[in-house]
């Protein structure tokens, strides 16, 4: 096992016997010296980001990791933070990365930092200011200053700290900074694009959840909207497989070729009514209210009166993610019922109803009107990028177009915003592109090329000036690394490849 070398900060006692081991090198030695530095050093001044650093610890060469410093710490008043410092192989470059759900944990996306640190960036992460799983929101329970980190400081000011830790640590700022996180994290990516343009030279936002609170709502009207007054689901598991395969069946081909992905959903004209039982129930048939809650699945949320209220639902062709996330195969709600349910109990409005609120309790004809109260602390919306275009930043964002999560027509909504906003097609091109995966699932997964090597065009394009005109996408035969940092890909073990072109140029 490798040897790890934890210098501990206990009040003012430094380790002082951690440089000069038994039986370490020398130039070891300098590097856990180096390392060991950083706890003399005093963060407390960086601007708009006081940081502590709590403990650093040299971690050896192993052989899925290079030797680096780990260095762990909070920027006040609750922001956890870990950077990791490559010890002899520094590129000169910075990265941080987003985190997913809730966040709340480090341990759920340190592990991302692992194949950047090996590529020689110094990586940080952050827990966005509160310790929680990443499936709840309790600790936002009438807490506005945790809400406040979660919705935009604790990504900035963790990027601000990091780079100051990095300086610190090499006596040179990074000479370029880059961003990426899906979910969650594609949200933090289009935060920063909008209140902070000048942290990163690159941003790579995948499936952004660009309204929080929006989000939300859609996944509280699929999830409660699929149970009977008894609570029991109405679309259960095993009909869903029916969904899916007469959506493929209608609309695969719709792009010439029949490779079982559906390229773009919007073309789909696929209605769950054809499933409709004829005269008595079946196996191979759906109810009349089953077929009522596919259409609402497929729609998104409305008032009684039929107005919508966000930019759709789900799309064919994701109906075999819904199973475990809107449906359960245990009888219960899916578990997005239970995820989204503490949004709004905890974060979503203001008040904050508490544990007594139910997913069931959201009116659909009023509540919605409720929830700018909260949306302008989380929101990635504002179309204006004028400031990142003009501090020289690039932005990246891709989204599956089989995404149940987060849903693709609003990334697709805000981007024709922001390309009216900032002059067209043409001039948004120069520093923003979207890329729609045909067939990818949320972040990662799916039958589609899902797998792409996003930061490499990303420094193709802020380095040497060269934008991505199209992107390379692989299908593994194993599920890689849900963001793409595992490359390169080993190719006896990819299944096929495909060319995705930014949008609105469809893919082919």
């Amino acid at each position: 096992m490798p040897t790890i070398k934890r210098i501990a900060l206990v009040g003012t006692f430094i380790c002082g016997w951690c440089i000069g081991l038994t039986g370490t090198s020398q130039a070891q030695g300098d590097l856990v010296g180096q390392c060991q530095a950083l706890l003399l050093e005093d963060f407390s001044g960086v601007t708009d980001a006081p940081t502590q650093i709590t403990s650093v610890t040299y971690v050896d060469k192993a052989d899925d990791r290079v030797a680096h410093c780990l260095v762990e710490g909070y920027v006040t008043p609750t922001i956890g933070i870990e950077v990791r410092l490559p010890a002899d192989n520094w590129n000169g470059k910075f990265i941080k990365r987003g985190c997913g759900a809730y966040c709340g944990t480090m341990e759920s996306v340190w592990w991302d930092c692992t194949n950047h640190v090996n590529d020689g960036y110094a990586c940080v992460v952050s827990d966005m200011g509160h310790r929680s799983t990443l499936g709840d929101a309790k600790w936002a329970y009438n807490n506005p200053n945790l809400e406040i980190d979660f919705g935009y400081r604790a990504t900035h000011v963790a990027t601000v700290a990091g780079k100051a830790i990095t300086e610190a640590f090499y006596g040179n700022a990074p000479q370029h900074s880059y961003y990426m996180g899906c979910s969650t994290g594609g949200r933090q990516g289009m935060v920063e694009a909008q209140r902070f343009p000048w942290d990163f030279d690159g941003i790579i936002a995948g499936a952004p959840v660009i309204n929080e609170t929006g989000a939300g709502m859609r996944l509280i009207w699929t999830t409660a909207g699929n149970l009977d007054e008894n609570r029991e689901q109405i679309l259960t598991a095993s009909e869903i497989p029916l969904l899916y395969d007469a959506a493929i069946a209608k609309c695969d081909g719709y792009d010439g070729d029949f490779d079982g992905i559906i390229d773009d959903p919007r073309n789909c004209d696929f209605d769950p009514d054809q499933l409709q039982c004829s005269a008595s129930n079946g196996d191979d048939c759906l109810t009349d209210t089953q077929v009522d809650v596919a259409r609402k699945i497929y729609s998104g949320p409305q008032t009684s009166d039929g107005e919508s209220l966000y930019t759709g639902g789900a799309m064919p062709g994701s109906e075999l993610d819904w199973v475990g996330n809107y449906i359960s195969t245990t009888g219960e709600p899916g578990r997005y019922y239970f995820m989204i349910g503490d949004m709004f109990r905890y974060m979503g409005f203001l008040p904050d109803p508490g544990p007594s609120w139910q997913p069931e309790d959201f009116d659909f004809d009023r509540d919605y009107k409720r929830l700018g109260m909260m949306e302008g602390m989380y929101s990635g919306s504002n179309p204006d990028l004028r400031k990142f275009r003009d501090a020289g930043g690039k932005l990246l964002v891709y989204h599956g177009w089989a995404d149940y999560s987060v849903i693709p027509l609003n990334t697709v909504d805000y981007y024709e915003l922001a390309t009216r906003t900032m002059g067209g097609t043409e001039a948004i091109q120069e520093f923003f592109r979207l890329f729609m995966i045909p067939g990818m699932s949320h972040c990662s997964g799916g039958a589609g090329a899902y797998a792409i090597d996003y930061l490499s065009y990303m420094e193709e394009w802020v380095e040497q000036g060269r934008p991505p005109d199209v992107l390379t996408g692989y299908h593994p035969e194993e599920q890689t690394d849900r963001f793409g940092t595992d490359f390169p890909l080993d190719p006896d073990k990819i299944e096929f490849s495909r060319e995705v072109y930014p949008y609105p140029t469809p893919a082919r």
